[in-house]
């Protein structure tokens, strides 16, 4: 009798420990994934680095003479660097987020100074005037308006003199873009359902969160118009054909993403669940998307996949609060490739970092 009330103790000690042991890992994991300075400064440094980095680079543009064979930095003074336009500019938001919430990460102002020389009068200009070449009037639609779109809401949401300046200078480029989408939109008959940059749900998404924190009310109603009128139908979206080879974004999460910024709560369950049920049961699970060589500009997206999938899942979460559980498959997401940033291959290391913060800002912004 004795020996079998010992071996109980011992099996509920034991079971204890292993209960205590997993809330410890619990707890690790989380302050492994949580914004704080070191992670911040990791992530700060690779879009500072490759700014004014202007080779290699993708150009994208296309010609119309001779005229135009310019170097990155004649044609894009400001957003020259880090290989493609786009990854310029959400190099920039980078930067200018995690200044604001981590003033002491340019502690000797060599950043300040390098943003005061980039975002000029003139430069802003010389940008327009390439965005306005009958050549180039759909360069970068939409992903890399939707970024700048979230470039100028960082400026504009920052108390400080320099970001004031800096966000009026930007301001006219900004309305362009929104010029252009006014006129892009209503033609889209039907939506890009993409991994890559063309998806259109990740450029609505982006592009909402602007067009509400510039209180743009005629922008915003614009997006949700189209928004609505090109997903509010959509059944069935099928994650087991998710990822292909090289996306950085999840064409059904992105899509649940936007839904759920443009419709109330119990309208997007109702919603999601004639468009992803599955993410609606509480065995729900989703693989990470793994990558074979980060030295692969293309290979390497899957790693963007991570982030994203895990922003949209944190977001989602946030809307329905009965999807806790999915906030560990982003945690899992997320904790896969955020080890994985490093400045060690250029072909990551360019905008990587921003996918990361990101995913970090999407989990803790609840």
């Amino acid at each position: 009798m004795k020996k079998s009330i010992l071996l109980c103790t011992l099996l509920i000690a034991l079971t204890a420990c292993e209960s205590k042991k997993e809330a410890i890992n619990e707890t690790i994991k989380e302050q492994e994934i949580a914004l704080d300075f070191v992670q911040a400064q990791k992530i700060f440094e690779l879009p500072v680095h490759c700014l004014t980095t202007e080779y290699p680079n993708k150009l994208g543009q296309t010609i119309g003479s001779a005229a135009d064979l310019k170097t990155p930095k004649q044609l894009r003074p400001v957003f020259y660097g880090c290989f493609d336009w786009h990854s310029a500019v959400h190099g920039y938001w980078s930067i200018i987020k995690l200044m604001k919430e981590f003033p002491e990460i340019d502690k000797n102002h060599e950043v300040r100074k390098l943003l005061e020389q980039h975002i000029t009068q003139e430069n802003i200009a010389v940008e327009m005037a390439f965005f306005k070449d009958k050549n180039n009037l759909n360069f970068e639609r939409t992903y890399g308006w939707a970024w700048l779109f979230k470039l100028q809401e960082a400026l504009n949401t920052w108390d400080d003199a320099d970001a004031k300046r800096w966000s009026a200078t930007l301001q006219p480029l900004t309305d362009l873009l929104i010029e252009r989408y006014e006129v892009y939109l209503p033609k889209l008959n039907y939506p890009i359902r993409t991994g890559t940059h063309d998806n259109t749900a990740f450029g609505l998404s982006l592009s909402l969160d602007y067009a509400r924190s510039a209180k743009n009310k005629k922008f915003e109603e614009l997006i949700v118009l189209h928004a609505k009128r090109l997903f509010s139908n959509d059944k069935n979206c099928n994650l087991a054909f998710e990822p292909s080879g090289h996306d950085f974004l999840s064409p059904c999460l992105e899509e649940a993403l936007l839904m759920s910024k443009i419709l109330e709560s119990t309208a997007y369950k109702k919603w999601l669940s004639d468009f992803l049920p599955a993410l609606l049961k509480k065995d729900f699970a989703l693989e990470v998307g793994v990558v074979s060589d980060r030295t692969d500009g293309h290979l390497v997206h899957l790693d963007g996949v991570n982030f994203s999938r895990a922003a949209a899942l944190y977001k989602i979460a946030d809307k329905l609060p009965e999807l806790q559980y999915i906030r560990k498959i982003a945690d899992e997401h997320l904790s896969y490739s955020l080890k994985n940033i490093t400045n060690d291959d250029y072909m990551g290391s360019h905008w990587l970092g921003t996918f990361a913060l990101y995913a970090l800002d999407a989990k803790h912004a609840h």
